[in-house]
């Protein structure tokens, strides 16, 4: 018996939520049965109709699979969590249910189970994932809290993975404001060690989620299948820093996958910690500058899924986007008007007769790639 990864029936349309605790409890034991990975799990449910059936059924499942002496999940195991469970005061939410995060419950590998502590009401609200470096820099770090100061303030929950670095500082920027932490390991099990404070902040004033077992240690192999909730959960992904080889990159890979939108925050070309943010940069994702940059970005799912904003917030236009050959026509615009003499941006503005907010992420663009150079003043030339 082998996991399937494809899609599987219940993405269109999934099981309805347990009706009674006798059939959530049947329900995690069958989940948490040996080599039942969730697209079993949903198989199983829709080919035997309930849980019960399903593990009755599975012993000869196992051994059709080539798996002799297959044992189900006993259920002290389960009577186990349930009770450590309540003794972290935490929830276990299935999908279905009025508590699971809508978002997380359209991905055709939504877990069926969540554990949570805190407060809950915040998967209701519009969600934006940050997630970047453990090795973040002074920069990336005032970036990760400004950005999630703001956001925060335009009514966004802030979701991390709970990490140092990065996740630490957009957590921390947001707790006043709601944000929610998805952990690798068991949600009563705290990762990295340091963060234990951080933690119980958001036990109190946030949200910890997590869809393993409770006291689960974390391993490597649970962060990829952590990063994909992050993203599921939110509208947007946004990238601070992040090398080219990086969880954070696939944490942005899911979100593309679930149809979400990727933004990144740029970075120098020399820092490794920036080169996978210049890559999905260069391969198409939103740059962002500032939480204006990332609203912009937002406003076409504005009147879908995004809170209302504050009276006083300037209106702002949709985002202009560009196709890969307009961005390379105003590439070759911009260096065709600039020589080795500076010149001013504004000026340049004036020549290209091209809105401000078009030229300057091209600028922007340019300036990472070595091909032009910025002067104090507003001044720009072509490298040489």
């Amino acid at each position: 018996m082998t996991e399937d990864k494809d899609t599987h029936p219940s993405s269109t349309h999934p099981p309805l939520p347990p009706t009674s605790e006798d059939d959530q409890f049947m329900r995690l034991r069958l989940l948490r049965s040996r080599r039942v990975g969730i697209a079993t799990y949903y198989r199983l449910l829709i080919e035997h109709g309930t849980a019960q059936n399903a593990l009755a059924a599975l012993p000869e499942v196992a051994r059709a699979a080539g798996v002799e002496r297959y044992s189900i999940c006993p259920e002290r195991v389960i009577h186990a969590e349930l009770k450590a469970g309540r003794a972290a005061g935490a929830r276990l939410v299935a999908r279905g249910s009025r508590d699971y995060p809508s978002a997380l419950g359209d991905l055709n590998d939504a877990p069926p189970f969540l554990w949570v502590i805190g407060d809950t009401r915040l998967m209701h609200r519009p969600m934006i994932a940050m997630v970047g470096a453990r090795n973040a820099s002074s920069l990336g770090t005032r970036m990760a809290r400004k950005l999630a100061s703001d956001l925060g303030t335009a009514g966004y929950v802030i979701v991390s993975g709970l990490a140092r670095g990065i996740d630490a500082s957009a957590h921390i920027a947001a707790l006043e404001t709601g944000t929610a932490a998805v952990q690798a390991g068991g949600v009563d099990t705290i990762y990295p060690a340091e963060n234990a404070e951080l933690a119980q902040n958001l036990a109190k004033s946030g949200l910890r989620i997590s869809e393993q077992p409770m006291g689960l240690q974390p391993m490597a192999r649970h962060f990829p299948a952590r990063n994909r909730i992050i993203s599921g959960v939110a509208v947007a992904t946004i990238v601070v820093e992040a090398a080219a080889k990086s969880g954070s990159l696939i944490t942005a890979r899911d979100a593309l996958d679930q149809g979400r939108e990727v933004l990144a925050v740029p970075g120098h070309p020399m820092d490794a910690r920036a080169s996978g943010c210049n890559m999905l940069i260069r391969d198409g994702a939103t740059l962002v500058r500032s939480a204006d940059d990332v609203l912009e970005a937002l406003a076409p799912l504005a009147t879908q899924n995004t809170p209302e904003l504050p009276l006083d917030m300037p209106e702002r236009p949709p985002q202009d986007r560009r196709s890969l050959r307009e961005t390379a026509d105003l590439h070759s615009q911009i260096l065709s008007r600039l020589g080795p003499s500076p010149l001013a941006e504004d000026q340049l503005i004036r020549d290209l007769n091209t809105p401000a907010s078009a030229v300057a992420p091209a600028l922007v663009e340019l300036e990472l790639d070595g091909s032009i150079n910025r002067a104090p003043g507003g001044l720009l030339s072509r490298a040489s």
